[in-house]
């Protein structure tokens, strides 16, 4: 026992042949002696009797570092202007919507922009800012109304003198213009001379829809069905010679809209397939007391009349000013955006290739508070932006704004709320902590970007969140001191002060 087979062939005299073994293969020098995963047991070793407990945290991009060195590269590539730096890499933010657009690692379908901050967190000076970086890249600037006179320094360090819109003055802009579609009618061939009548009849539709809807027969709005557009659409045609095959088209306005309904022809009678002219009137009263109230109230000496100014577009900015109508309520301020945006759509329909325009529409709530058809033609707006390429900037404080178009679960209200999908990039700067959960309800913002919004944004003016579709920038728009000047909107608080 114990023995093996070769030590009991040896006591016979006998030897097994052995097998050569290879030579030993030398080994590198260990750098770490093996140790436990808890440590060498001696003093001063670091031994642990038990493994160290596993903790989870979770903390936004700028806050890890803290632990670990984390480097995240930017989201989006560095094209167009400069507007800041992004805190979430640390590196300079640039914005190009229109170039966002033709990026398809950018997931944006249109370049619009909604801007929402609570007063004094920078909105004026992060738009005027965008404005004037963009111009470096071929772009211009077109405020369809400025209700403040915010954008006046910018205009006259430009060069350029603001036009100034209220009763009294001079300037009056015709938001019945043909604008550019007008242009050489007679030479046109026959599907050229109806597509350009189909654009412009649907804009002039669009904008009395949306001004007789602004008018309220208690407290709901005057009704604009198809009877009502039947009537509107046969009276423009027939004032504008368009009915009758004219080779050019006359020019004509609101008030000679209202007059052709007040006193109708047998023509438009018949057209529109009334009984009578006592018929047609019977039918048509509230299509015509409401033009008439806007002809001889909101929009007398503003938008009654032929236009009288005459823009250089070739300029870098061109501003629309409103501040003459503060104290005629918000209400004549909406009406008087309504019939701009309907003016600067004419003008923008035939722009010419390359000519980019960043439109601008300040205090665009006070437009769709109007109703259903304001917000209609905000709307058509946005749409058409990838048609041109203009970009379209609305400026609003909270996104429940938008809401108030109408009642909770109104057509109107939808609309508005849907309008927040037309625009890709929201630009968000600080908002107080009750407007959280319109900012996770509306945009869908998660728990650690709303906490950027309501906290970090709050600290300082100019911070945001840019949320270009679904990649998110933490922005700190950093200006130079003529930018800051150009931006300053405490001008009248400061005199008002002792």
């Amino acid at each position: 026992m114990g023995r093996g087979v070769d030590r009991l062939l040896a006591d016979f005299g006998h030897e097994l042949p052995s097998i050569p073994q290879p030579p030993a293969k030398e080994r590198d020098p260990r750098l770490f002696a093996p140790m436990s995963r808890r440590g060498e047991r001696r003093p001063l070793r670091g031994w642990s009797p038990a493994s160290a407990p596993v903790s989870v945290w979770r903390m936004a991009a700028d806050q890890a570092p803290v632990l670990w060195p984390l480097v995240s590269a930017p989201g989006l590539p560095p094209r167009g202007a400069q507007m800041g730096i992004d805190h979430f890499s640390g590196a300079s933010m640039y914005a190009d919507p229109n170039g966002w657009v033709l990026d398809p690692a950018i997931p944006v379908s249109n370049p619009n922009i909604f801007m929402f901050g609570k007063p004094g967190q920078g909105k004026s000076a992060t738009v005027k800012a965008f404005c004037l970086r963009m111009m470096g890249f071929g772009y211009r600037t077109l405020v369809v109304g400025d209700p403040k006179d915010e954008y006046e320094p910018l205009c006259r360090a430009l060069g350029v003198a603001p036009i100034a819109i209220g009763q009294g003055l001079d300037a009056r802009i015709n938001p019945l213009a043909f604008g550019p579609l007008g242009a050489n009618w007679d030479r046109l061939g026959r599907d050229e001379a109806q597509r350009r009548a189909g654009i412009v009849f649907s804009r002039w539709l669009t904008l009395i829809r949306g001004l007789v809807g602004s008018q309220k027969v208690g407290d709901r709005p005057v009704p604009f069905g198809p009877s009502e557009e039947k009537v509107v659409d046969t009276a423009l045609k027939a004032l504008t010679g368009h009915a009758a095959g004219n080779s050019v088209l006359t020019e004509t306005t609101i008030p000679h809209l209202w007059r052709a309904l007040d006193e109708p022809t047998a023509e438009l009678i018949e057209a529109c397939h009334y009984a009578s002219r006592q018929h047609f009137l019977d039918e048509t009263r509230l299509l015509r007391d409401a033009l008439g109230i806007l002809v001889h109230g909101t929009l007398r000496g503003l938008f009654d009349d032929y236009t009288t100014i005459d823009l250089d577009w070739a300029a870098p900015i061109q501003s629309l000013s409103l501040s003459r109508l503060e104290g005629l309520g918000d209400e004549a301020v909406g009406m008087a955006l309504l019939c701009l945006n309907s003016w600067g759509r004419a003008m923008r329909e035939t722009a010419e290739p390359g000519d980019m325009r960043i439109v601008v529409r300040d205090e665009s709530w006070k437009q769709l508070r109007l109703g259903l058809e304001a917000v209609k033609s905000f709307d058509a707006d946005l749409r058409l932006s990838r048609r041109d390429g203009d970009i379209q900037f609305a400026i609003a404080h909270k996104p429940s704004d938008l809401l108030t178009a109408g009642d909770a679960g109104s057509q109107a209200s939808a609309i508005a709320k849907d309008m927040l999908h037309l625009a890709d990039t929201k630009i968000l700067l600080g908002q107080d902590q009750a407007v959280a959960d319109e900012l996770e309800h509306l945009l869908g913002l998660g728990p650690i970007a709303t906490e950027i919004v309501t906290d970090w944004a709050r600290q300082a003016p100019g911070r945001a969140l840019w949320v270009v579709g679904e990649l998110m920038a933490k922005v700190a728009t950093w200006l130079h001191p003529a930018e800051a000047a150009l931006a300053w909107t405490n001008a009248k608080l400061e005199g008002a002060l002792p």
